[in-house]
């Protein structure tokens, strides 16, 4: 049976050196550029004809236009619209990079945590900025619980403080962790179909239940990684 890690693995498909620094162009780097593309594409061309009654991609366009509006909307308020623009386009990649690695011998580059890490690392720094410059040194009344006394605040800031820098860890592991092993169970069983020849359908059918399943991850990742920072957001904005 094939090592089913051994889908996981990342190997430079462009050799660059720069001096000492290694900058070749990886299978992942491919993956991540592969997928900016579909969605420029995308976006770009199902919206080319503007039209009154659109068709099935510009309608596919306004769907995930109007979700992602509706998400900020409701999880931050009219606050939150400057930031539509990019909480859209990180849904948007998540999502057609988790679909793209669906893909017969295509790479998955969610599965790895270094990926997801530096996306939530990005989205905690993003809103903890925000949050300074927007309420300055009242930002870190965040960390103070109302109604608590005296006596136990150093107890609760300290867990609060702690809990704060726990979501890039949190929100990136949850994503590696669905995806490296979704992938991983879909490996294992389309080995065992090789493995088990003509009495290979059983394990064969699981793998096709097991790959709708994964079409239904892949959304539900990209939404919930969304929702998460649309929360955190909120969270800085209104010092929730």
């Amino acid at each position: 049976m094939a090592d089913p890690l051994h889908q996981f693995e990342i190997y430079p498909v462009v050799h660059i050196s720069l001096g000492e620094v290694n900058a070749s162009l990886t299978n992942s780097s491919v993956a991540m550029l592969a997928t900016t593309i579909i969605i420029t594409l995308f976006m770009t061309w199902s919206m080319r004809g503007r039209a009154l009654v659109p068709g099935r991609w510009q309608s596919l366009a306004e769907m995930s236009y109007e979700f992602i509006g509706s998400m900020v909307r409701d999880n931050v308020g009219k606050e939150g619209h400057p930031y539509f623009p990019f909480i859209l386009s990180l849904f948007m990649f998540i999502l057609f990079g988790n679909l793209l690695g669906l893909l017969p011998y295509s790479f998955t580059f969610t599965s790895h945590i270094i990926v997801t890490f530096a996306m939530a690392l990005a989205v905690f720094l993003g809103v903890t900025a925000i949050g300074i410059i927007r309420h300055g040194f009242h930002f870190f009344s965040f960390f103070v619980p109302k109604g608590v006394p005296a006596v136990m605040l150093p107890l609760m800031i300290t867990i609060e403080v702690i809990s704060y820098l726990s979501r890039p860890v949190s929100l990136s592991i949850r994503l590696f962790a669905n995806m490296m092993a979704g992938h991983t169970m879909m490996k294992v069983f389309a080995g065992f179909v090789f493995l088990l020849g003509w009495f290979g359908f059983a394990p064969l059918a699981v793998d096709v239940a097991l790959t709708a399943f994964e079409f239904m991850v892949a959304f539900l990742q990209a939404y919930v990684f969304t929702v998460l920072t649309c929360l955190y957001l909120n969270d800085t904005i209104h010092l929730h």
